[in-house]
């Protein structure tokens, strides 16, 4: 992808991250350093449209990411890398807060939970899954539509057995699986690794602030596979 179209398309994915409204050109304009017009905004925005990237739900409005979008922003701009000191912090005391295995994962899955805004998802062992966060993530403006919450709940009540097709790979670095590769639904994406005693997930919507997601499991990653 050309630098100025994948510039364009990062800043219009943040900015609806942020916001989870449609973005519009003289916004981008306005609040990033694009140093072009609104009309070349718009321009290249069809080009995006074009090429699969966004979408206009609305004639008049602003872009949205699509699928692919998404896809394609994670490939160009998202590389797990550690947490912050504080974060890490959070989730060496989460781990350290126990001794049982058990308890000590849930510690963890609740912390994830909490930091990232995100639901959790741990599956311990052979097949002992937990999870936590799941009002955070039936909260977003993705899931006011009660079908796609009813969807979800159904994937969940089948958890063990996504889980287990996760355990199946080792996954060291966060896995991003969004949109039609995600096995808890189209509208949700999960980044997921791979644990010497399990899988952790972090599951939330497709608008999800993917950077900061992955370094809170890469973070995580290091701190149960470090002896």
């Amino acid at each position: 992808m050309e630098p100025r179209l994948a510039r364009l398309l990062q800043v219009v994915i943040e900015e609806y991250i942020e916001t989870a409204e449609p973005v519009g050109s003289q916004h981008l304009v306005d609040r990033y350093d694009l140093e072009v017009s609104s009309a070349t905004v718009r321009n290249w925005c069809a080009e995006l449209e074009a090429s699969g990237h966004l979408m206009q739900p609305h004639t008049s409005g602003g872009r949205i990411p699509t699928e692919a979008g998404f896809r394609e922003y994670v490939s160009l701009f998202v590389t797990p890398k550690v947490a912050s000191k504080r974060e890490r912090e959070t989730l060496e005391r989460a781990w350290q807060s126990s001794e049982e295995a058990d308890r000590r994962f849930k510690a963890l899955a609740k912390t994830l939970a909490d930091l990232s805004g995100q639901a959790a998802i741990v599956g311990h062992g052979e097949a002992d899954t937990f999870y936590t966060g799941l009002s955070q993530l039936f909260s977003q403006p993705e899931f006011r539509n009660w079908q796609q919450v009813v969807s979800l709940t159904e994937v969940l009540d089948r958890l063990d057995e996504a889980l287990n097709a996760m355990r199946q790979t080792d996954i060291r670095e966060p896995r991003i699986l969004l949109g039609q590769e995600c096995p808890f639904g189209p509208a949700c994406a999960i980044l997921v690794c791979a644990v010497p005693t399990g899988c952790i997930g972090i599951l939330g919507p497709m608008r999800m602030e993917y950077t900061m997601v992955a370094n809170l499991l890469h973070s995580t990653y290091q701190l149960i596979a470090t002896p």
